[in-house]
């Protein structure tokens, strides 16, 4: 038969005031840590897009500077009189004045180049993407590419010249670099791993931090984060190729590309683990201190209830001359022994009288 194992009072007050300690503790920590992980998420997310929107913001305004600027000198009298003579003069202004255009031209509705800002021999441009855009009937056209000369990637922007009753007379198109663009893209840091790229409509870098990814246009399409936003979803949170779990932001420009902001969740959420070991060490302490207290006010509280049956054992083998303490203690010790106390008189008086009667 197996024997039976009996938890003694000490044990019990010990569990006793672990629960009651413990439980309402644990209680409070999860509620922290949910109240936390809501506040950490919102300040990550709000953080990114802030990030995310004011580079979104800054390619939308460069964009539509250079835009703006086309369309008024598409409408200078000079422009619609297609004689490179009248024109190069403020093509060659132009391409000093925005010092990221290194060729500013136009071409004829056949495709053929008119005047250019670089006074290099013209060409034929009938077969560009930005021209037969705008030929078309787009108000702009673009095209990104990879300059000839700095082997970065490059923006052409065009807009049509069009006469006073509406029919097209030409195109003016500016040539430009994205170093600058770029730089701000690519130099914007997020603590240690974040960072914002851009790419166009076809999911190409457009700017990277990594610059063999800029200079080679990989197609980053399949990127979750552009994989979500095609969902409707601005925030996503996927694991990488290296197993490493990121939290990103993706937005759309006027122009349709993408921006996105990322950075890898362990430190865009550091401050929950953080915090998390924070309350689990103060949880540790916490029961460690419970567990002292416990045993010392044990020890303390049944010291006396042992004295009291060890007495009351020696009682029953005869041993009636035994001194009790705790008498004027006002607890239920003492009345404890008071009784014991009274129980010893009583078996001293019986005691007595029996050898009274012997005798």
């Amino acid at each position: 038969m197996a024997k039976q194992v009996k938890i003694g009072i000490s044990q019990k007050l010990l569990l006793t005031l672990l629960v009651v300690a413990l439980i309402p503790f644990v209680s409070i920590w999860f509620i922290s840590y949910q109240s936390n992980s809501r506040l950490t998420e919102e300040k990550v997310n709000q953080e990114l897009t802030a990030i995310n929107n004011i580079l979104t913001t800054h390619v939308d305004d460069w964009v539509d500077l250079n835009q703006r600027m086309l369309k008024q000198n598409a409408s200078l009298a000079e422009m619609k009189s297609m004689h490179s003579r009248l024109q190069n003069p403020i093509l060659e202004s132009i391409s000093r004045y925005y010092d990221w255009a290194y060729l500013v031209f136009t071409v004829d509705p056949k495709g053929n180049n008119i005047g250019r800002s670089d006074g290099k021999k013209t060409t034929y441009y009938g077969d560009r993407t930005y021209f037969k855009q705008v030929v078309d009937g787009d108000l702009f056209g673009e095209q990104l590419l990879i300059g000839k000369t700095s082997g970065k990637p490059a923006m052409v922007l065009a807009t049509g010249i069009y006469e006073s009753t509406g029919d097209l007379k030409g195109v003016l198109a500016q040539a430009m670099t994205l170093t600058d663009l770029s730089a701000k893209i690519v130099n914007n840091r997020i603590g240690k791993t974040g960072f914002t790229f851009l790419v166009d409509q076809k999911g190409e870098v457009i700017a990277h931090p990594d610059p063999e990814l800029t200079r080679s246009r990989v197609d980053l399409s399949s990127h979750q984060a552009l994989k979500a936003l095609a969902q409707g979803q601005h925030t996503s949170m996927y694991v990488d190729d290296s197993g490493k779990k990121i939290v990103a932001v993706a937005k759309k420009t006027t122009q349709g590309w993408t921006m996105v902001t990322q950075q890898d969740y362990a430190e865009a959420y550091r401050l929950i683990k953080v915090e998390n070991q924070k309350a689990l060490y103060l949880l540790i302490a916490t029961f460690v201190i419970v567990c002292l207290i416990a045993v010392l006010l044990s020890r303390k509280l049944t010291a006396p209830i042992r004295d009291l049956t060890e007495i009351a054992d020696k009682y029953s083998q005869g041993q009636l001359d035994l001194k009790i303490s705790g008498l004027n203690r006002g607890d239920e010790i003492g009345q404890l022994s008071q009784a014991i106390d009274r129980l010893g008189t009583s078996i001293r008086i019986a005691m007595n009288r029996l050898q009274k009667k012997k005798s």
